[in-house]
């Protein structure tokens, strides 16, 4: 049986269409998926993303623990940080990207919903030295204000200077009374925070935002205008763009995959790719006519396939069709053209730089 978030009583009532994704029944929009990703684009939006996993890593080999999982260099972070990263297989294979939260006494990882389990117990399997794991993702709340008037809406009922927290930095302090970690970091390219609670007053921190955000016309968003809005900024979604049979080179991420660290997970396939060059890249394009691409649709270029495409929509923004897919060494420099088959019809593509859409706001 699917779960439930806290707030899934909230996005009832708000007459929200609930769909199945990553094991819990959650809101794919509200209203209108276009009229979402525009609300966030040009003044604020709140997602519910409860369903996110968090675990609390501790103890005295808690850092070269996470060190050894993830091919980011977590002896970096210092306390109130943040930090993108990802964990491999043996093989280079990704098993899942995450955020690490470097806390005074532990850290926190922020995992995704549909690996959860996986995850849970590919790190329990692998835990060493004096460290000790525990899972509060079915315990805790979290919700991202998103957009350019995000921060104008959250220090109306955070008493700390939000303008001095600096991206992919955090806080312990309290919201409307209620003990929070408040961060910003973000997955629609524009300025955000994200406040994790105890799930017991979820409803009580959610109607003190929308009141917060009236002034602004705060609206809710779903996961529709989420996955629209990630991809317009150039972010990855584990399962479509990332998975088992990808790795961090190929995948654009070599810039925090640290090849130099002595030792992790991966680590000597993932050096091999490098000094070999891998044979695939993620590349972003967008569509010359008329054409929307979707994940799974074959990349082609005279007649023959060479590759798929891993995410694609219709851009809200730039009114034109945007994806990105894994195409061979040669066919990955700005300007390139293939085609995308759309229902048995070849449309042409050019290769753009990412991210496909940039702020508009000075955040």
């Amino acid at each position: 049986m699917p779960k439930k978030t806290a707030l899934y009583s909230v996005h009832e009532q708000l007459g929200a269409k609930i769909v199945e994704f990553g094991g819990y029944l959650m809101p794919v929009q509200y209203e209108s998926i276009v009229d979402e990703h525009k609300q966030v684009r040009t003044s604020v939006g709140m997602f519910d993303v409860s369903h996110m996993g968090e675990f609390l890593v501790s103890g005295s080999g808690a850092e070269a623990f996470l060190n050894h999982l993830t091919v980011n260099d977590v002896v970096k972070l210092t306390p109130g940080q943040a930090q993108y990263t990802v964990i491999c297989y043996p093989d280079g294979g990704i098993v899942d990207d995450l955020l690490i939260y470097k806390y005074e006494t532990h850290f926190m990882m922020v995992v995704n919903a549909a690996n959860i389990a996986k995850d849970w117990e590919w790190i329990a399997e692998r835990k060493q030295g004096d460290v000790t794991l525990e899972n509060r993702s079915d315990g805790i709340t979290l919700l991202a204000i998103q957009g350019p008037d995000s921060r104008d809406v959250l220090q109306k009922i955070v008493p700390s200077d939000l303008a001095q927290l600096k991206f992919y930095r955090f806080f312990e302090g309290e919201i409307v009374g209620i003990p929070a970690t408040i961060s910003r970091t973000g997955y629609t390219g524009e300025l955000g925070y994200e406040v994790y609670i105890d799930a017991e007053r979820s409803e009580h921190l959610w109607e003190n935002i929308i009141d917060a955000g009236r002034e602004c016309d705060l609206k809710p968003v779903g996961l529709g205008a989420r996955d629209t809005l990630r991809l317009e900024a150039g972010l990855c979604l584990y399962g479509n763009d990332l998975d088992e049979s990808t790795n961090p080179i190929e995948a654009g991420l070599g810039w925090i995959t640290n090849l130099h660290k002595d030792d992790f997970i991966g680590l000597e396939a993932l050096r091999k790719v490098q000094e070999e060059g891998p044979e695939r890249k993620l590349v972003g394009f967008e569509i010359m006519g008329r054409g929307i691409p979707r994940h799974g649709y074959p990349i082609t270029f005279s007649g023959n396939e060479i590759g798929i495409v891993t995410s694609g929509t219709q851009s809200p923004m730039l009114e034109k069709g945007i994806g990105m897919g894994y195409v061979p060494p040669e066919y990955v420099n700005p300007g390139t053209t293939f085609n995308i088959k759309v229902r048995n019809r070849e449309i042409p593509a050019k290769v753009v730089e990412m991210p496909f859409y940039t702020s508009q706001s000075n955040f």
